[in-house]
């Protein structure tokens, strides 16, 4: 029989697509009322991305808009607010733009995608042209909104002007809509134009928001709070509803109870605690709340393959260019202890800048510590004192984006070190057990340090293992294999020295409380119990050199078989 279940809405922004494609879809429409009933002229929501901001925005439209379908609200919970629905459904000219394809190498481009946003969203309006409330100068001025190459003054001036035409039209003032609005200040920051896109923004927000006699209401969506001083200059009609506020704090990102409800929908509840321990643990107010494209993107591909292991979606979306910046700041002694507790899953405590501008946001650690819990990279636990914040990485999935991050950053500063990697492969290819293992803690306590009840015993191995392949990679006339079927099993790593038709093999155990001596031995044992030099016998090869190597945090131990 056919699977008759709801389509998942992977990427679905549309809020009308989701009710006539038959989407599923989470409600999220007690955010109007709380609106409404919290309400501020200009409300500025900060999320990280992919939480959901697009979709209420368009949901948003789609209720206040003039003209809307009211039967799409039908079974909401916004439609038991009959008295809300009555006073606000449909009754309002809605401008909506998104700002989030603005990524434009010069300040002139930017500006030339600007105005293909306001042009397009102007084009929903030409009823205006035929308005026997317009007059002929209104008409002109409508006009050169169509126009894709509008001028620097008029396109700062577009929000305004598109509001005061539509407000004098129907008689109503205006609902403005505008989705991710520091997108064009990031690509500006990254491009070397930034500060005449702060002014630019400064211009357009001044004018649309601040001296705007036909405007109802503004609802702003973005990842960073930009201070306030940046780009909101004299906005003193603006709420800023930051993932610290308990208010809206559940409408971005799904409830436990929500996920719940959706892996039942869709048969997949005996996955629950994999989707928890990998895409929840972010703190929105008091809520705790998922991912929701992890969410449903590894539902989607469970429905394909319901053996499939969760995977790193939100990596995908972006650079991590901030994770990036902070591990390298490892250098410094307490940041990298800071490092390795939030990676162990430990707590620490920052002050936090919730207001930055992109400027500051690279200035100095402490920024630094900001951007990662605006971001979404950090999260709060418990609740704040004043701007003192107690920070941990969410879950299994951004503590993914951290190590990786710290093994990239490992193997840049190997290959910086010529002299030490020499050493350590001579040492290796010799048989040189003792110095392998000095050698090897040294590398040890040069990077960051899995240390922790937060991770199976096989994930702290593997961390060891990718710190091993980063130092072999370098080899260029080695052969590295990892995790290669070898005898009765899979070796962890086995290298290939053709010119000396030499064979090594090397087995990596995490030693519990410390014992290394015994995890070298487990070591030794597995190779031979497995038989692992099988695979060089094949080859022809009949040198072989075995190695146990055992570790705990920095410290580890290496024993070698002899030749044979």
């Amino acid at each position: 029989m056919p699977d008759m279940k709801k389509k998942l809405p992977i990427g679905i922004e549309n809020f009308e697509k989701l009710h006539y494609d038959d989407f599923y879809y989470i409600d999220k429409t007690g955010l109007i009322k709380e609106l409404m009933e919290n309400w501020a002229e200009v409300n500025l929501f900060t999320r990280p991305r992919r939480f959901g901001k697009s979709l209420n925005m368009s949901m948003l439209k789609s209720f206040f808009e003039l003209g809307t379908d009211k039967s799409i609200f039908e079974g909401l919970e916004i439609a038991k607010e009959k008295k809300l629905c009555e006073e606000y459904m449909g009754q309002f000219p809605v401008i909506s733009v998104s700002m989030k394809e603005m990524n434009a190498g010069s300040y002139e481009m930017a500006c030339k995608m600007a105005a293909q946003v306001i042009s397009g969203e102007a084009r929903r309006f030409q009823y205006l042209l035929e308005s026997e409330k317009l007059t002929d100068y209104d008409k002109d001025a409508y006009r050169n909104l169509l126009k894709t190459d509008m001028d620097e003054s008029i396109l700062c001036s577009s929000l305004k002007l598109l509001s005061e035409l539509l407000c004098k039209h129907h008689g109503k003032k205006v609902i403005l809509l505008i989705d991710e609005y520091d997108v064009p200040l990031a690509k500006a920051f990254h491009q070397g134009y930034y500060e005449q896109m702060v002014l630019f923004v400064r211009n357009m927000f001044g004018q649309a928001l601040k001296t705007n006699e036909n405007l109802q209401m503004a609802v702003l969506t973005g990842c960073m709070r930009i201070s306030k001083e940046s780009i909101f200059t004299g906005l003193n009609n603006l709420k800023v509803l930051s993932i610290a506020d308990v208010r809206f704090d559940e409408y971005f990102g799904f409830t436990d109870q929500e996920v719940r409800e959706l892996l039942s929908y869709y048969g997949l509840s005996h996955k629950y605690q994999e989707v928890k321990d990998w895409y929840d643990g972010y703190q929105f107010g008091n809520v705790e709340v998922y991912c929701p494209w992890d969410v449903l993107n590894y539902c989607d591909l469970l429905r394909a393959d319901p053996e499939a292991q969760p995977q790193n979606y939100w990596a995908n979306t972006s650079g991590n260019e901030v994770v990036r910046r902070f591990i390298e700041q490892s250098d410094n002694g307490r940041t990298r202890l800071e490092i390795e507790r939030l990676v162990a899953g430990k707590v620490i405590q920052k002050n936090i800048r919730q207001e930055l501008t992109y400027q500051d946001m690279y200035q100095s650690i402490e920024n630094l510590w900001s951007v990662l819990f605006t971001t979404g990279y950090l999260t709060k636990r418990g609740r704040a004192s004043g701007d003192e914040f107690q920070l941990a990485i969410p879950n299994m999935e951004i503590r993914k984006i951290f190590t990786t991050q710290i093994m990239e950053y490992f193997k840049e500063h190997v290959q910086k070190n010529g002299t030490m990697l020499k050493e350590f492969c001579e040492a290796l290819r010799s048989g040189n057990a003792e110095e392998v293992e000095k050698l090897f803690g040294a590398y040890l306590k040069k990077t960051i340090s899995i240390r922790d009840t937060f991770v199976k015993r096989q994930l702290k191995e593997n961390f060891y293992h990718g710190i091993l392949l980063g130092i072999l990679g370098f080899q260029d006339h080695w052969a590295v294999f990892s995790n290669r079927e070898s005898g009765d099993g899979y070796s962890d790593i086995l290298v290939e020295i053709e010119d000396e038709e030499l064979g090594i093999i090397i087995e990596v155990k995490y030693a519990r409380e410390g014992d290394l001596e015994a995890g070298c031995t487990a070591a030794l044992r597995q190779i031979e119990e497995k038989s692992y030099e099988e695979v060089f016998r094949e080859d022809g090869i009949e040198n072989v050199l075995k190695y146990g190597i055992a570790c705990y945090k920095k410290r580890c131990k290496v024993k070698i078989k002899s030749r044979w």
